[in-house]
């Protein structure tokens, strides 16, 4: 299993992208519980604190697919780097005035998110170059979902240990400027610097103007929202099963499902259409989300919700493959950006209805939201398979591809057997 990686990781710069990304994303990863707890810390309620993270979070949806699309235009040094140190001057600006000025405050977590730099889709729309091989471009995708689990599974312990260390505010500020050097260690690399887009046709739309894309979308919608509701349902199942404590080993769990499953995924090469094995992906998540609605004891439920997370990485990994063969000529960095954002905005989607589900019908009927929501996105493939199965603009070899900058013939996606 450990072979494949290894190999990728071995691939000049590819140890150093993925790392720099990672750690680039870092402040994206934290922003939520390091403002609640910074609002927590100057006195603020949680209603403040919460409405200043669901500021930064739709300011984040916002700017992403935006950026992701001058990234496109001008290339990635001009674009992240500006963007990592306007995202960090916004976030130290709210950490150095507090909650004393409301509309100060909005402001500055607003900026912050907006400017947050598309670091994850500029990585996928690197590794093709740096990796040449379609295997490996596959192989990395599933690595890249497993790393994201790591870091959306570190990220609120570092902030926790900088609260413990220093303070609420010190946690801001040094993870802002972690993710600064880390956006400064890929923009520098080679295949940064030497990254051009490919041509594009001129259209308001960009990246949406396929409809390929488009059903991806709206499929990764749902996927959030299922993801989503299962931080709130869990939240009253915790409260009748031990507290805290048990909610924390159900978030862990969940993430942990997910990191084995993409491991395990990426370790091999799946033959068939990608669009068919996301197909049966889903279905599985539906499967294994049905299961939660029992509500057995803290132990097993842990080991449900694990289950649960499984094939959460395989089917975003899968995802990437497509998105990068529907992607327009020239908008692959936006394309995957606004896999991103959906997929954000399902995930609070997914809270704020669960929320009324739970004070309505308790944590069982929470819990058949997840199964609800997957159903639908299982519906939406099934009802877009064709599209989503036709061959995209990334899935023929051509000159001067926008993954390289040689203008060597294009390595990626050319067969659409293998993902």
């Amino acid at each position: 299993m450990a072979t494949g990686y290894l190999e990728i990781l071995r691939a000049r710069h590819a140890a150093r992208l993925l790392v720099g990304t990672l750690v680039g994303r870092l402040p994206c990863a934290t922003a939520p519980i390091a403002i609640v707890l910074f609002v927590r810390a100057e006195g603020g309620s949680y209603t403040l604190a919460g409405a200043l993270a669901a500021v930064y979070g739709v300011a984040n949806a916002v700017g992403q697919p935006v950026l992701g699309r001058i990234v496109d235009l001008r290339g990635q040094p001009l674009v992240q780097l500006p963007a990592a140190v306007l995202s960090g001057l916004a976030m130290a600006v709210f950490a150095f005035s507090g909650i004393g000025s409301l509309p100060l405050a909005y402001a500055a977590v607003a900026g912050a998110g907006l400017f947050t730099p598309p670091l994850e889709g500029g990585l996928r729309a690197l590794w093709p170059s740096v990796l040449r091989r379609e295997d490996q471009v596959h192989t990395a995708y599933a690595m890249d979902a497993v790393a994201q689990e790591v870091m959306f599974t570190v990220g609120p312990l570092l902030v926790t240990l900088c609260v413990s260390l220093w303070s609420a505010q010190a946690a801001l500020l040094v993870l802002n400027v972690v993710g600064v050097l880390g956006a400064l260690s890929v923009v520098v690399s080679e295949p940064s610097r030497a990254w051009r887009s490919a041509p594009r046709e001129a259209h308001w739309l960009g990246a949406l103007r396929s409809p390929g894309l488009l059903a991806l979308l709206a499929a990764f919608l749902f996927i959030g929202m299922a993801l989503g509701s299962i931080t709130v349902a869990s939240v009253p199942y915790a409260d009748d099963h031990g507290g805290d404590a048990v909610y924390g080993w159900l978030m862990a769990a969940l993430g942990f499902g997910a990191l084995v499953g993409g491991t395990v995924y990426g370790a091999r090469q799946w033959a068939g259409e990608p669009a068919r094995r996301l197909q049966v992906l889903v279905a599985l998540l539906v499967v294994c989300y049905l299961p939660l609605m029992l509500m057995p004891d803290a132990v097993p439920m842990v080991a449900l919700t694990a289950l649960a997370g499984v094939f959460l990485a395989p089917a975003i990994a899968c995802a990437f493959v497509l998105v990068d063969r529907h992607a327009p000529r020239g908008t692959v960095t936006e394309a995957f950006s606004w896999l991103v954002t959906t997929f954000t905005v399902g995930h609070s989607v997914g809270t704020g209805v669960a929320g009324p589900v739970v004070e309505t019908g308790g944590a069982l009927w929470g819990f058949a939201v997840p199964a609800v929501a997957g159903g639908v996105s299982l519906l939406v493939l099934t009802a877009t398979g064709r599209v989503v199965a036709a061959p995209g603009q990334g899935a023929v070899v051509v000159s001067g591809s926008e993954n390289d900058p040689n203008r060597a013939p294009e390595p990626r996606f050319s067969s659409g057997d293998r993902a």
